[in-house]
């Protein structure tokens, strides 16, 4: 491996970015596929973009057969991620349960009294606007983000910026009358079908939860049914 290549893989690690090693297993050639633009993918064959982003979501290096040769792609994934709106009491029910299957959990919420150290110890926490905290965060493909608080001025920038990224599960408490009204609010901001198809609106499998914890429970099993299956059972009527 070329130390350039060595050192920007390091970069990616520290960074958190998702990042494959292609490697030619005929020549030794080796290059960086990032699936954010087009980054490492000039002069390849477009089928090992596909792949690329298999791998990446599977969490599972693959050998793909091209007209270039037999290619190797390694994956080098940062952990998952999990991004909570909304400092609620499902919240702190979830937030351990999402740690203990392996999540880096981050809390926002710009109400300082439910975003505190008190309520969430331990736990990375943002009083900043959804908006302002999405963008520093950049979720990619291994995030999932959750919405709690019902209230739109939290909740939809969140969605927004969730909805313009990669993230692989997006779920949001409510109704579904509650969520008709953001559907509503969101065609109003641009997005269409599409967009709304990977909202899990209500949020949660459908297991008839009511407590905190309960809805917490079909939370994490939708979110790990988005993780690793090609499409997640129905959403519950958690309100």
């Amino acid at each position: 491996m070329k130390r350039e290549i060595l050192e920007q893989l390091q970069t990616d690690r520290a960074e958190k970015r998702p990042v494959v090693l292609a490697t030619f297993l005929k020549t030794g050639e080796q290059r960086l596929l990032y699936l954010v633009g087009k980054k490492g993918l000039k002069d390849l064959d477009p089928r090992i973009g596909e792949a690329a982003r298999a791998a990446l979501i599977e969490d599972k290096p693959r050998t793909v057969d091209t007209e270039q040769g037999s290619l190797f792609l390694n994956v080098f994934n940062p952990p998952l991620r999990l991004i909570l709106v909304g400092a609620v009491h499902i919240a702190q029910a979830l937030v351990p349960m999402a740690q203990l299957a392996g999540y880096e959990v981050i809390v926002i919420d710009p109400r300082s009294a439910f975003g505190s150290i008190e309520r969430f110890p331990g736990v990375q926490l943002s009083n900043d606007w959804p908006d302002e905290a999405m963008e520093k965060l950049k979720p990619d493909l291994r995030t999932a983000l959750v919405t709690l608080t019902h209230d739109p001025k939290i909740d939809d920038p969140a969605l927004i910026a969730g909805l313009k990224s990669d993230v692989f599960y997006i779920g949001a408490l409510g109704s579904k009358k509650t969520h008709a009204s953001r559907i509503e609010r969101l065609t109003a901001a641009g997005f269409g079908a599409d967009d709304f198809a990977r909202i899990h609106g209500p949020v949660g499998l459908s297991i008839g939860a009511k407590s905190p914890a309960e809805i917490s429970i079909s939370i994490l099993a939708q979110m790990t049914a988005a993780l690793r299956q090609t499409s997640a059972p129905a959403s519950s009527a958690a309100a």
